[in-house]
Parts: structure tokens; sequence; C-alpha cells
């Protein structure tokens, strides 16, 4: 049985056209907000009159110089960062089977981020071993998380409550960092919070290799995802070796947040919010919701990015503020849902 077969079967002729409408109007609206993001911030820029330059080799024309060396950075960064971020959380809420896991709820971002703050004070000029240390961050972190999942006592919100006061411990480990070295605050406040505003072709060179490499594994693992999420007794039962299948999956997720973390900082609720959004419409087949997540995730973090700039322009506010305010009441409201539910 084929793969287009066997998602008629599971979602029924009319679920299957909905899912792939989803899909198309998150490639299509990604794109779209692309566009956008690189004409308008505190100054509209013609697209026309870039490529124009491009193609004329007229580096010093204005519309040039905005969108190449500013604009198109920072897209590139927020469509990486996003998609990266959006199917992190879509892995970790299948690995753990927790609709509340995503990178930053369980204290993953905050574990890439001590890492990269230490690296960045001890090895300081070597921004090509940020996102290694970004990703053995996010891998570390999510290993306890992991080791805590195989409890037999463990529930969904004590695994979350527990990543919380990891993700606290990461944090209180970062103040220390900042504490004892104050040349670590250069650049601090931004990476914190999350913003893409210093955001430079250099410094995405190094991530992109492994958000490819992330996205391309979390694709051909998706099946994979599917099996994990009906829990441990049931992927044995369909032949799965489980232990191997949930250390690749976490390994990916690690990977994809902690690349993300190195050059964008600490965004959270991507991961939380992203994968929600896309399986209300097209449902848990990660066959599908991996796709779906790899674009809304671009289009939603880009978009996010691109608010944050026009809306107080001249001035901006950082992508990670406007997410938090966002994402801190969807998470409230989730854990409600899932109290009331009795899925605790």
């Amino acid at each position: 049985m084929t793969e287009n077969q066997e998602l008629k079967s599971n979602l029924g002729q009319a679920g299957l056209y909905k899912s792939w409408l989803v899909l198309i109007a998150a490639v299509m609206s990604t794109i779209c907000i692309t566009f956008v993001a690189l004409s308008f911030g505190s100054s509209k820029v013609s697209l026309v009159d870039f490529f124009k330059a491009w193609i004329e080799g007229d580096t010093s024309n204005s519309a040039y110089r905005i969108i190449y060396f500013s604009r198109l950075p920072r897209v590139l960064g927020a469509l990486l960062a996003g998609s990266a971020l959006a199917v992190s959380g879509t892995i970790m809420q299948a690995v753990l089977q927790n609709p509340l896991a995503s990178p930053n709820i369980i204290g993953i971002n905050n574990g890439a981020g001590f890492f990269v703050l230490a690296v960045s004070v001890f090895f300081p000029g070597r921004p090509e071993i940020l996102p290694m240390a970004a990703f053995l961050g996010a891998l570390v972190t999510a290993l306890l998380i992991f080791a805590l999942a195989m409890g037999r006592d463990s529930t969904k919100l004590s695994l979350v409550l527990t990543g919380i006061a990891m993700s606290s411990i990461f944090g209180a480990g970062m103040n220390v960092i900042m504490i004892h070295f104050p040349d670590a605050y250069i650049g601090a406040s931004t990476f914190l919070v999350g913003g893409l505003g210093g955001v430079t072709m250099d410094s995405l060179q190094f991530a992109v290799s492994y958000i490819v490499v992330g996205l391309l594994s979390a694709v051909l693992l998706r099946r994979d995802m599917n099996i994990i999420a009906l829990g441990s007794n049931g992927a044995r039962a369909l032949g799965m070796a489980v232990a191997r299948t949930r250390f690749l999956l976490i390994a990916t997720a690690a990977v994809l947040t902690g690349a993300a973390v190195s050059f964008a900082g600490l965004i959270g609720f991507v991961g939380l919010i992203v994968p929600h959004a896309i399986r209300f419409f097209i449902g848990s087949d990660h066959r599908l919701l991996v796709p779906a997540s790899i674009f809304a995730g671009s289009g939603f973090v880009t978009l996010c990015d691109l608010v944050s700039r026009i809306v107080f322009a001249p001035y901006e506010v950082a992508v990670g503020i406007l997410l938090s305010l966002t994402g801190g009441p969807f998470f409230i409201y989730l854990v409600i849902r899932s109290k009331r539910s009795g899925n605790d």
C-alpha cells in the first residue's frame, strides 16, 4: 500500500483533500509573508529595485544594501528558526505523548542557551562552534527529559513541571556566567529574550546545515512518530525498536533546537503554538503534520518578526517578547484544557 493510499484510508477522501489544502495554504502563505517581510520595515523598499540592482551588479543601490545586508539575513533566520522550532515541538509532543511539550517549556531552549553562553565566554571568536554547543546543550537536556519519561510514575503534567524546573536551573546558570563574566552581557539581552535583529549571513552559514539535516531527518522519521505516539507497548507490538527510535527523534529535536538557538536566541512557544494550530486543521498524522509544521513555523515566525519591526517603527520589539505575549496565554489554555479532560 502506497503512502497516499494509507493517508486516504486513515483520513478519508474529504479529510485528505482538506489536509492537502492546509499544507498548500501554509506554503503559499509563507511565500507571501517572505516577500512582504523583505519589502516592509522601518522604510518600504521595492523588490523590483533590488532585483534590478542585483542583476546590474549595482551594490551601492540603497534598495540592494537594505535588503541584502539587513532584511534578507533576518528573514532567512526567521524562516529557518521557525521551521526548526515548530518541527522540534512536533517531535517532542510525539515522543513524550504530551501536548504541552515544546523546546522552551521543558527546558531544551535554556539548556542550549546555557551551553552557547558558556562557549561564547570560554572560546571567544569561534562562532563556528556555537551550533554544536547549542546542540550538545539541547541534547543533554532532552536526554534528561527522556530518562524521566521512562519512569513508571511519570505523568504528562509532572514531566512538564520537571522541564520548567530544569529551565530555571539552566536560566540560573546563564545568570551566573553573566555575573562572573561581564563581557557576556554584550548582546546577551537580545539572546535571552530571542531576537533576529543581529542575524547575519555569517551567523547563519554554520547553523543552516544542521537545520536542513534535522528537517530531512524529521521528514524521514515522520512515520515512526505516528507509531511512537501510540505508546511504548503499542510501538513494540508493531515491531519497532522503541529506545533507538526515541533516541533518534530526540537527537533530531535537539539538533533543530540547538541550531535555531545559536543565532536566534531563546525564542519560545513556536514549538507549542504551531503544531497545535496545524493539528487542529489536519489531525495528528505526522506524515502531513511534519511538512505542514515546517512551512507554518517558517511563516509564523517571519510574520511575528515583521509585526515586531513595523508596529512600533522606527523602534522594534524583539520577536521573542511578542511570541511570549502570545504563547503564555496559549500555554495556560492548554493546561486548563488538559486538566478538564483528565490528561495529566
